[in-house]
């Protein structure tokens, strides 16, 4: 058995006494303009994963795609993205978070430039996944540390107003598509979408690392040194001096939610991946990787297809193909709003469960009235997307609150990957049956009882962790 040794003591004490001092920090222009910066970052990684399903109808009659070449464009980014998740956990959790956001933000520039001059399916194929690899790795770590540089109080809304930079992202994406693709060409929007590459440098020098991570990587006298001055400038900013320290975190904040279990020495020494399934994290790992396969799984089901479905299922011409897609990604924006507002008073169970819930009964509805006509297409799928929207964009915010400082960027990452997996399937199955000359509607039956399955997992198996303290959820 592993002995606690000085090291870790001291590495526990001043991860503790960061965390109280993270706990009286008010909200401030500091607090802003961190996640306006790390949340520009994350939205142009969200307008550049969306661009190919808008390229796609463009893209098929210029190279001649097949059908099994249109899935291949679609899902290679998810394959990166997949991959990418995955390994950036474990960079973040060894070398920081911010220098990974960085790399990967330089690295998703330079490869959607090279996607400008692309003239054949191979080579952008490639450059898709290495682009993939990047986006894949950047949004899950930038999750990891909004969570880690914001107090327990009312921390779901203020996550969750930055991870609005992510649909809205998509939705940008999707207007600035919807009117540059048809006009311009496909290329406008990829070379649009390389030029924040340059963003790399603003990250690393305004951003400061997460105190919590370095902490807990035993370099107290860095994370002391950032957190002065984190504290220096939310005092400037706010105009009082700080409140004093607590250095209990106190009964939970949240009605009904318990004290966190005092961890056992399997759960404090497991490393890796090990670490993710044992003790009580192997529970939130399945039940939150549950929700991340099913919720994405219907999400880009249903985006990256809708254009195709309408243009060659309805005959409706690319721009109002484009157009109608573009409303259900608004849609979806207004319910990441709504659960933005609402989420640290409904709770993260009962969001994840009515939302996904939800989507399922519309989707289903959709199906039983036979999907005759496009319009009625974008109207039960726009509804739906405000609860799979919603549903998803929660995740970013409840992932990070399962697992403690040492391995929640790794959390996350597998969580991430877990959510490509459900990208790359989702499109995949509907593309086949869709291909296969089935009714539209079969796609959605599909589509509502996956979605069905996520918000029976979550409302029966989450744990609520709304306004409680990272290191009281995850000791």
């Amino acid at each position: 058995m592993t002995r606690p040794t000085a090291a870790t003591h001291e590495a526990v004490t001043a991860r503790d006494a960061i965390a109280a001092r993270f706990e009286r920090l008010p909200a401030s222009r500091w607090h802003v303009t961190v996640r306006l910066v790390v949340g520009v970052v994350t939205f142009f990684e969200a307008f550049d994963q969306l661009l190919i399903a808008y390229a796609l109808p463009e893209l098929r009659q210029e190279w001649h795609l097949t059908d099994g070449d249109a899935t291949s464009v679609l899902t290679v980014g998810s394959v990166g993205m997949l991959i990418g998740a995955l390994l950036s956990g474990r960079l973040a959790d060894r070398f920081g978070r911010v220098r990974v956001i960085a790399y990967c933000v330089a690295a998703s520039g330079l490869a959607g430039l090279a996607l400008v001059a692309c003239t054949s399916l191979t080579p952008f194929l490639a450059l898709r996944f290495v682009q993939g690899l990047a986006i894949g790795g950047e949004v899950p770590v930038a999750a990891a540390f909004i969570s880690e540089i914001t107090r327990s109080f009312k921390r779901g809304r203020f996550v969750l107003l930055y991870e609005l930079v992510f649909p809205a992202g998509l939705t940008v994406g999707a207007l600035a598509a919807a009117w540059l693709v048809p006009a311009a060409g496909w290329r406008v929007m990829f070379a649009v979408a390389a030029v924040p590459g340059l963003l790399a440098f603003l990250v690393q020098r305004t951003v400061p690392e997460s105190p919590r991570w370095l902490a807990d990587r035993g370099r107290t006298a860095e994370a002391e040194a950032v957190m002065d001055e984190i504290e220096a400038k939310v005092s400037a900013a706010t105009g009082e001096p700080l409140p004093p320290v607590r250095h209990s975190p106190g009964p939970p904040a949240h009605p009904g939610s318990p004290t966190a279990k005092a961890a056992t020495e399997a759960e404090r020494t497991a490393t890796g991946l090990r670490s993710l399934f044992t003790g009580r994290y192997r529970r939130r790992t399945l039940v939150v990787g549950a929700i991340w396969f099913t919720g994405y799984f219907v999400n880009y089901g249903v985006t990256s297809w809708l254009p195709t479905i309408y243009k060659d299922g309805y005959g409706l011409t690319l721009s109002d193909a484009l157009l109608y897609s573009t409303v259900t990604s608004v849609a979806g924006l207004l319910g990441c709003l709504l659960v933005a507002l609402t989420v640290d008073v409904l709770g993260r169970r009962k969001i994840f469960a009515i939302f996904l819930g939800g989507s399922a009964a519309l989707l289903l509805t959709l199906a039983a009235l036979g999907a005759h006509s496009p319009a009625q297409v974008l109207i039960w799928t726009s509804l739906s997307a405000v609860g799979f929207f919603g549903s998803n964009i929660c995740l970013y915010l409840y992932t990070p609150e399962l697992y403690p400082t040492r391995m929640r960027a790794l959390g996350c990452s597998v969580g991430g990957a877990v959510n490509r997996l459900g990208v790359i399937l989702g499109p995949i199955l509907v593309g086949a049956v869709y291909s296969a000359g089935n009714d539209v509607a079969t796609v959605f039956v599909m589509l509502g009882a996956v979605a069905l399955a996520g918000a029976v997992v979550a409302g029966t198996l989450a744990e609520e962790t709304a306004n409680r303290p990272l290191e009281e959820i995850s000791p």
